[in-house]
């Protein structure tokens, strides 16, 4: 699904779905009760997670399907359907199952290399692959009449990912540094610079080979987007100068906000979103390989506390529950995008934040903030795996729930959403993915190239 950028509801999608009421999880592991540590829930949800990217991968690419559902209900037939930036959070996801010892790293090479092959035989619009691919064939998939192009958001998302395959494996046996070497190859092939339209100061979401740039949506901020521009400026061979990036992303320091919210400053202004910030997801896709610990550019002076801000906003609000949910409160919190429902029941897709309440808690939200809010995020995993099992599905916490409509539930996933659990679990356990991307080389550079500051990596 298209992620969110600007205000209003995104257009539902309807079709039918069921008040899902059976526990298919706890036939499976009948561990989980209350009596577990953190450390055995934080294992089980990250193994649960990696389960879509693991065994509900698309058979042929064996990249991240656009969707998995348990009622085996799709829309316009689309199981063979990948999303490009929803398998780039799988690659970091197979990663960690290989660090933690959930996956046989050899198996993991064999299939990761054969999602490289695919995706360099894949179609791509000057270096940039489309929102969503055929698994089968390799073509573009259309996500819109006019969003049949070039997807440089969405091609940021898997970029990250990829550079985190090539940093973990370039001086493994033969068969890694070789797989190694095709990431580097698609990384190298990206033209980012087209991307700005002639030479604009600002980078464009779309480019389509047949509707040129009539999308026209600038990347500017605050938003999901930062990561396209860090490695647009990172790349060794299609880059983008500084000014892009201030007079872009930071609309030449405008999107500078003194606002605050709960006592906590904003920092910036959230794209449409400016009295409590964005949907979660802003403080997640950027971050799965962008460390933001004591991160900072000429404007921002720590990127961490930008999000963490964000999120213990989002989690004070849930708390405050203003509209008076069902349920919400110190340990069924988070408002993000995902799949949605309303009040005459149809079913579709919404970004939820909390100028867009619509009683839906979507489980990554609290479990992909756990580096901002530990404790927080802690209360909400301990609750949904042991007292809300019929939120748990065979790949971990379903995309939506609400204990307001009645314990309803999405008996299905979202690449996406299921896709940033696991590896910013990981980023808080112990810094592995954020590692492997800001010690990548190109990343230090562009990181020093836009101004950027990290005590932790050297960059100044």
């Amino acid at each position: 699904m298209k992620k969110f950028a600007l205000t209003g509801m995104i257009a539902l999608l309807v079709f039918s779905c069921k008040n899902t009421s059976t526990n298919r999880y706890a036939s499976q592991n009948e561990i989980i009760t209350s009596n577990n540590t953190d450390g055995q829930l934080l294992d089980q949800v990250q193994k649960d997670a990696l389960k879509y990217f693991w065994d509900y991968a698309e058979p042929n690419s064996m990249l991240g399907r656009e969707r998995y559902h348990e009622d085996n209900i799709y829309p316009d037939n689309d199981k063979n359907v990948i999303t490009t930036g929803g398998s780039g959070f799988g690659l970091a996801t197979i990663l960690v199952g290989i660090e933690r010892g959930f996956l046989p790293r050899k198996e993991a090479v064999k299939r990761l290399t054969i999602m490289m092959d695919f995706l360099a035989k894949a179609d791509r619009h000057k270096g940039a692959w489309s929102h969503w691919i055929n698994g089968e064939t390799g073509k573009t998939v259309p996500f819109g009449k006019k969003d049949n192009g070039g997807d440089l958001v969405e091609t940021a998302f898997l970029t990250s990912g990829i550079l985190m395959v090539r940093e973990y494996f370039k001086n493994g046996s033969a068969e890694e540094k070789e797989l190694a070497k095709k990431c580097d190859e698609l990384w190298k092939g990206i033209q980012w610079n087209w991307y700005t339209k002639g030479g604009e100061k600002v980078l464009y979401w779309h480019w389509s080979p047949e509707y040129q740039w009539e999308m026209n949506f600038p990347l500017q901020g605050y938003n999901e987007c930062l990561i396209t521009y860090i490695l647009a400026a990172s790349s060794p061979t299609y880059s983008i100068d500084a000014e892009t990036y201030y007079k872009g992303w930071t609309r030449n320091g405008t999107y500078l906000s003194d606002k605050e919210k709960y006592g906590l400053p904003m920092y910036v202004k959230h794209n449409g979103a400016e009295e409590y910030g964005g949907p979660l997801f802003w403080a997640h896709y950027s971050y799965i390989g962008l460390d933001p610990t004591n991160l900072s550019d000429k404007l921002i002076k720590n990127y961490f506390d930008l999000n963490r801000n964000q999120v213990l906003i989002n989690y004070k609000y849930c708390v405050e529950n203003p509209d008076k949910w069902k349920g919400y409160g110190p340990n069924y919190w988070g408002l993000t995008a995902g799949y949605s429902r309303n009040e005459n029941g149809s079913i579709g897709y919404d970004a939820h934040f909390p100028q867009n309440d619509h009683g839906v808690i979507t489980p990554t939200a609290a479990l992909s903030s756990f580096p901002y809010t530990p404790k927080e995020s802690m209360e909400f995993l301990r609750f949904i795996y042991t007292q809300k099992p019929e939120f748990i599905g065979s790949a971990g916490p379903y995309d939506a729930t609400s204990i307001h409509y009645g314990n309803w539930t999405t008996p299905r996933y979202l690449a996406i959403d299921q896709g940033t659990i696991a590896p910013m679990i990981e980023n808080y356990r112990s810094g592995f993915l954020w590692k492997l991307f800001m010690n990548a080389p190109e990343i230090q550079k562009g990181l020093k190239k836009l101004s950027f500051k990290s005590e932790k990596y050297d960059i100044k």
